[in-house]
């Protein structure tokens, strides 16, 4: 029976990724899996259901994950939560595609306190670093809390904005969230971000700006 529920969950998965939620019905999955549409609605009464058991499923997946990374709100920590977004992003696809599903109540309060708690973390990290001195004080009101947010979204959304530029894989994410971030560190934060990270993961990270200011007319 297990093997049964865990086939069904399995290969709704990879036909909602491909065709999206709304796309495929109970019918048409009975007949990928190769069941009956009675034997599926056996473990699973409707679509609504089977999504329930998908983020159920996927809860616990980045539960265990993030059980992994640091609690200590730290840049290695956030290059971390960055990294796992995107790897599930990947395996429920249609979940982060599709504003219509992340709106079921299965999921929708389970995401805003991800989003909030993930939010907090970046916020106390941020105010760790001012306390140690590798990032710089904040000079205008509402930087810090925008730059978070900044930094929020950039992770979250990334394979949407992957789908949207036609792009099969983006290398790019990483090199924007530093971006956003290292110009608010101190000499001493560089420093540490250098030695922890690598002189050489520093220095990849981005391009010059070189935008020829001729291309521009004047006035």
């Amino acid at each position: 029976m297990k093997k049964t529920r865990d086939k069904i969950i399995s290969t709704a998965i990879q036909e909602f990724n491909a065709h999206g939620y709304a796309a495929v019905n109970l019918r048409e999955l009975s007949v990928i899996i190769g069941v009956s549409r009675g034997n599926l609605t056996y473990h699973f009464k409707d679509k609504e259901t089977l999504l329930e058991a998908i983020v159920n499923e996927m809860w616990d997946n980045i539960s265990a994950e993030m059980s992994k990374t640091l609690e200590l709100p730290s840049f290695e920590n956030m290059r971390n939560r960055t990294r796992l977004y995107y790897e599930f992003q990947k395996r429920y696809a249609f979940i982060f595609l599709d504003i219509h599903v992340q709106s079921h109540p299965a999921i929708h309060e389970r995401f805003k306190q991800m989003i909030e708690d993930t939010i907090e973390n970046y916020m106390q990290m941020i105010a760790l670093g001012i306390q140690l001195g590798t990032v710089k004080a904040e000079e205008i009101p509402g930087t810090y809390k925008s730059l978070v947010h900044a930094v929020w979204m950039t992770s979250f959304y990334r394979l949407a904005q992957q789908h949207t530029r036609g792009i099969s894989e983006d290398e790019d994410t990483e090199m924007l969230i530093w971006g956003l971030v290292l110009p608010h560190l101190t000499k001493k934060g560089v420093k540490a971000f250098k030695k922890y990270f690598g002189g050489d993961y520093y220095d990849q990270l981005g391009h010059s700006f070189d935008v020829k200011e001729h291309a521009f007319i004047s006035f």
